[in-house]
């Protein structure tokens, strides 16, 4: 585990699923507000995941926004490469490398469960359960859920794409162990798929919007199964205990972005290249602006999240993907109350 960040060159690091914002928050107490190191360099320094070409995180990087509203509290953003998976990341959130995700409940409940010190501050109302499910491939003979007994999925370990099966399998009344759950993470998936290694795959966001363009067969969706893994963002712990004044500007920025968003989706896709392979086109372009239109603000968890959430977790646990119970109380951290404790009162999100 790296040492606290007070040196220019210790970090602190974030990344998050790009569909996603966060719930508005005032900045607070926690650290020294107005600290810096020598030279008037940031003491603490979050490494954000690189979103590429669209998204909240695009602009923010070509505009500066987190680094202008993060300098009053001595912090600044770097930016680095991640996987789009938070359960990909769990080796950087152990090391010190990764300290907030946007993902989803499920593979935050996974990490818990294996002692990884990650928990949820935030969560965002599902606007679009297509943009997850079940895939097949057109020669696998798989055209509903039920066709997946004695065939090979591809599933994200103790993440959305292993919550997704189990969820469909359970709707239909099919034993789990009648179906081959492959453990393997996006891009290892992706080529498992694209070669006739496994016969479908439990996936997720753009890998799946791509492989259903490339003809894979769509078997279910997250609406479809009745999915409650909602959108998430989840900090390592360390970070939220030591700063919780950086984390809450940073969701009371990036909500801000998600109501430009929200007022003109158009600027959020292609941010940066027009043309070439990170750059959206015809059909796919005007979906993604229609997803940014329909922006969710996360806001601070409910009840009803955290039945939710419950939900998610048992399902795990009922089905051996993680090996003791985990509550919503374990998962969700109470940065609301720890701010008004300090004296310094989260905004509220919008329509909360």
């Amino acid at each position: 585990m790296r040492p606290h960040r007070r040196l220019p060159r210790v970090r602190a690091a974030l990344a998050i699923l790009p569909v996603v914002a966060l719930v508005a928050a005032a900045c607070g107490s926690g650290g020294d507000s107005d600290a810096s190191g020598a030279g008037g360099e940031p003491d603490f320094i979050l490494e954000v995941t690189d979103e590429g070409n669209s998204g909240p995180l695009a602009v923010a990087k070509r505009d500066g926004t987190f680094d202008e509203a993060l300098a009053p509290l001595g912090a600044k953003i770097e930016w680095v490469n991640a996987p789009p998976s938070f359960s990909a990341n769990l080796k950087l959130f152990n090391a010190g490398e990764l300290d907030v995700s946007g993902g989803a409940y499920s593979p935050v409940v996974g990490a818990l469960s294996k002692d990884v010190g990650v928990r949820i501050i935030a969560v965002a109302d599902p606007v679009d359960q297509d943009q997850a499910g079940i895939i097949a491939s057109p020669g696998s003979g798989i055209r509903e859920v039920k066709d997946l007994v004695g065939k090979r999925i591809a599933v994200n370990p103790a993440g959305k794409g292993e919550y997704i099966t189990l969820k469909a399998l359970e709707q239909a009344g099919i034993p789990v162990d009648r179906v081959e759950r492959v453990p393997l993470q996006i891009s290892d998936a992706a080529s498992a798929f694209s070669t006739g290694q496994v016969d479908a795959w439990a996936s997720f966001n753009d890998p799946y919007a791509e492989a259903k363009a490339r003809g894979a067969i769509e078997i279910a969706t997250e609406a479809t199964v009745g999915s409650t893994d909602n959108t998430i963002v989840a900090f390592r712990t360390e970070v939220l205990e030591e700063r919780p004044d950086v984390a809450a500007k940073y969701l009371e920025t990036l909500q801000q972005l998600v109501e430009r968003q929200r007022a003109n989706p158009e600027d959020f896709e292609n941010v940066f290249e027009k043309a070439g392979p990170r750059a959206l086109s015809g059909d796919r372009l005007e979906r993604a602006i229609d997803l940014g239109r329909r922006a969710s603000v996360p806001h601070y968890p409910t009840a009803e999240d955290a039945a939710d959430l419950q939900g998610v977790a048992d399902l795990f646990y009922q089905n051996g993907v993680i090996t003791r119970a985990v509550t919503a109380a374990d998962v969700f951290y109470p940065l609301e109350e720890k701010l008004a404790a300090a004296g310094n009162q989260p905004a509220p999100a919008p329509g909360k």
